[in-house]
């Protein structure tokens, strides 16, 4: 299972870095420092601890998945066939390795995960789903919703 992340201690300057950068990630420090009220080297130095902490996990391009021609979305519902711990970090393990999956949620209900999938088209989902998915270890079943339109995607 993974590993929960410690809670690190922040006061309001941090918070603020946070937002700028949850905003604009590639702004340059000297122009966070202004932004957040403070000089370059303290800013420098609360944004390293931020990192080594965890809080800030990565910087990285955020691209357009219809530019690149992933404009398809589903949703796959997955029933495992076995849930003791072993078998969910088989699963885990494996699912991490399919490329089109974007995210993976362990779920509180009748199913155990939830996939969000990206492709270029129905075809598409469909091999990922019956070659891929479906194969996963312990997989029992699956279930698909198509998303026809993203009103919200923080992600972006």
């Amino acid at each position: 299972m993974a590993k929960r992340p410690q809670t690190v201690e922040m006061d309001d300057l941090d918070r603020k870095i946070i937002a700028i950068l949850r905003t604009d990630g590639r702004i340059t420090v000297t122009d966070l420092a202004k932004a957040v009220g403070m000089s370059k080297t303290p800013c420098q130095v609360r944004l390293r601890r931020l990192t080594e902490a965890g809080v800030i996990r990565g910087f990285r391009a955020v691209v357009d998945p219809a530019s690149l021609g992933l404009d398809h979305v589903a949703f796959a519902e997955v029933k495992l066939s076995d849930t003791r711990e072993v078998a969910l970090t088989e699963f885990n393990r494996a699912v991490r390795r399919i490329p089109e999956v974007e995210e993976c949620h362990m779920i509180a209900s009748s199913f155990d995960y939830l996939l969000k999938v990206r492709t270029a088209d129905i075809r598409r989902y469909r091999e990922v789903l019956g070659e891929k998915i479906s194969s996963l270890p312990h997989v029992s079943s699956t279930s698909t919703f198509v998303a026809m339109e993203t009103v919200k995607d923080a992600s972006s």
